[in-house]
């Protein structure tokens, strides 16, 4: 028998009462990182607990279950959550960070003020509470604890984060999301595993994520194992990230980095310069920001310093919105002949927490058209607070966001073929991006481009060569209807098809009925002399004369299967162009080629 099962029994031979003692003993404190997705820049460390298994447990659930039994719950909970804090403060970079902490909630209603002796712990340390986060755990059904509402707000008013562990796996969840002010939903691995290769997961993700983002919530993956898992997760908007694939948990502190360089070429990939984008960051308001720690006759001044400005957003001590603080939420205090005398006193201990209502957020590449139902989802809020690498950037009131969705549409119209009135390459180019990175369902981006149209246009004139063009535009009209669907005019005579939940056989089918209806509708526009010759005499490019057949419609596509992913639009243009000269040389004129199935 090995020694690690004999240690186990020769500490089984010792009484409930000396858990404590034992756990002094064996119990350390594991860090495991929590990455930004966008950067792969290092937010924070969930604090673990190792060292269980030498008292003989299976888990650490086990543990704290028996120190619950016997009465010892609070003392261990101290214990652990102590040690994580003192390690925590030894780390370099320690202020910026945040500590992620198991919260136990059957401590709720039990001995002693919680709150007060962790405020106080903190302080020794110099810690901001603002750099702490409870988890709250799904595992108990807190609606049963009729202080757990109490506590929850007690700690928040203290500046602490708060997170919902485990988010879709136990309890009450979606509840506890409804009803209390979290920071974090941490999505319960279960939903993460192999989400890349399953729809079903990535539309509750996707679903979740918008949910919290309404509430003014972010969002961790937890668990994430595979490379493929991060990117679907950063694609579908989660926040921040953890698990095996970022780093393993350790318990020697200086193995920790600031930046993992794996992470580092997955980070920062999210499109910048679509039309949403650059109509975003011209309209977003620059409004001084409040913090958690500053003292009311700061925002007093504020206020006075800015009449117009109804609310100004809050932060905490890392930079992160809290939510906005409203003139009406401390009016009554400045214009009650004693309001601020009382607000300054120690006893009254009103401070900028208890202010703040939550706000709606979203990151500066969040599209206008997502970010305006997560404004519409939060009824009454005054604005939408933006943020850039989870860091406060700024606001859009209501006002400018109707203004950014009413100049992205007429941006659009202007850049609409005046010929065949479909969506220009602008459009086009914002539509494969948004589809390379939504695996839900299989998608085609056909290229269709007409073969042998330049002699047809020397011979016939530009009028007809436009009458050709508005043809195969309302062929791909009659062809192409329903949602699923997008038609773009790249110009001249290239157009673009995209669309999704098709089956491989359904497109073929689809485009060859497209094909073949445009070679017999063109073949009207010649004269009878040329239809009966099959062909007409012209030009090339190359500039030399020869014959040439009746003008046809090739089409090239490039078909992403179900599940796949792909971060850059570059390949899809570089891999079209490879599958277009195939396209011409075919004798029926359509090439499709998958890729992702290499």
């Amino acid at each position: 028998m090995s020694a690690a099962p004999a240690e186990v029994l020769s500490l089984r031979r010792f009484g409930d009462d000396q858990i404590i003692t034992l756990a002094k003993l064996v119990i350390e404190n594991a860090f495991q990182p929590i990455v930004e997705a966008t950067t792969g820049a290092v937010f924070g460390y969930e604090s673990l607990v190792r060292g269980f298994e030498r008292l003989g447990f299976a888990s650490p659930l086990e543990l704290l279950d028996k120190a619950e039994g016997a009465g010892q719950l609070l003392a261990l909970e101290h214990l652990i959550n102590s040690r994580a804090v003192a390690a925590f403060a030894t780390l370099p970079d320690f202020s910026a960070r945040t500590l992620f902490l198991n919260f136990d909630s059957r401590l709720v209603g039990g001995e002693g003020d919680i709150v007060e002796r962790l405020v106080n712990h903190l302080k020794r340390s110099n810690i901001a509470p603002s750099s702490i986060c409870f988890e709250l755990s799904e595992r108990f059904d807190s609606g049963k604890m009729p202080d757990f509402s109490a506590l929850v707000r007690q700690l928040r008013l203290a500046g602490f984060k708060l997170a919902i562990d485990d988010f879709g796996a136990g309890f009450n969840g979606l509840k506890l999301l409804c009803d209390q002010p979290v920071d974090y939903v941490k999505i319960d691995r279960h939903f993460i595993a192999e989400i890349d290769k399953d729809s079903r997961k990535r539309h509750l993700v996707r679903h979740t994520v918008n949910m919290a983002h309404v509430l003014g919530t972010r969002v961790i993956a937890e668990g994430v194992e595979t490379e493929a898992e991060f990117l679907v997760c950063r694609d579908l908007g989660c926040d921040l990230m953890q698990g095996y694939f970022v780093a393993r948990p350790t318990t020697h502190l200086i193995e920790l980095q600031p930046v993992y360089p794996h992470l580092e070429p997955l980070g920062g990939t999210r499109p910048s310069s679509t039309l949403d984008s650059i109509l975003i960051r011209k309209e977003i308001e620059q409004l001084p920001a409040v913090r958690e720690s500053d003292d009311l006759d700061s925002v007093f001044d504020l206020f006075r310093r800015n009449p117009r400005q109804a609310f100004f957003p809050v932060l905490n001590a890392n930079g992160e919105p809290r939510g906005i603080l409203h003139e009406y939420h401390v009016k009554e205090m400045i214009y009650h002949p004693f309001g601020r005398d009382l607000l300054k006193n120690r006893i009254y201990q009103r401070r900028i927490s208890h202010f703040v209502t939550p706000a709606p957020i979203a990151d500066l590449d969040t599209p206008a058209d997502e970010m305006l139902k997560i404004f519409a989802g939060m009824d009454g809020s005054d604005c939408v607070i933006l943020t850039e690498n989870m860091r406060y950037a700024g606001i859009l009131s209501a006002s400018s966001l109707l203004k950014i969705i009413n100049e992205k549409q007429l941006k659009m119209a202007q850049e609409q073929n005046p010929l065949t009135g479909l969506p220009g390459n602008r459009a086009i180019r914002d539509y494969v991006q948004h589809a390379i990175l939504d695996g839900d369902e299989a998608r085609y981006f056909c290229y269709c481009d007409f073969d042998d149209f330049k002699p047809f246009n020397d011979t016939y004139g530009f009028q007809k060569g436009d009458l050709a063009i508005t043809l195969f535009a309302a062929l791909l009209r009659r062809h192409f209807i329903g949602e699923e669907k997008f038609l773009g005019h790249v110009g001249g005579d290239d157009f673009f098809i995209g669309v999704s939940g098709f089956t491989e056989e359904e497109i073929r089918a689809v485009l060859m009925r497209l094909v073949d209806d445009f070679r017999l509708d063109v073949r009207q526009l010649y004269t009878p002399e040329h239809q009966a010759a099959g062909g007409i005499s012209g030009h090339g490019r190359d500039g030399l004369a020869r014959d040439f057949p009746l003008m046809r419609c090739s089409i090239a596509v490039l078909a992403l299967p179900e599940g796949f992913i792909l971060s850059d639009s570059q390949t899809v243009s570089k891999r079209i162009a490879e599958i277009k000269a195939r396209a011409k040389a075919s004798d029926d004129g359509l090439v499709l080629e998958r890729l992702g199935q290499d």
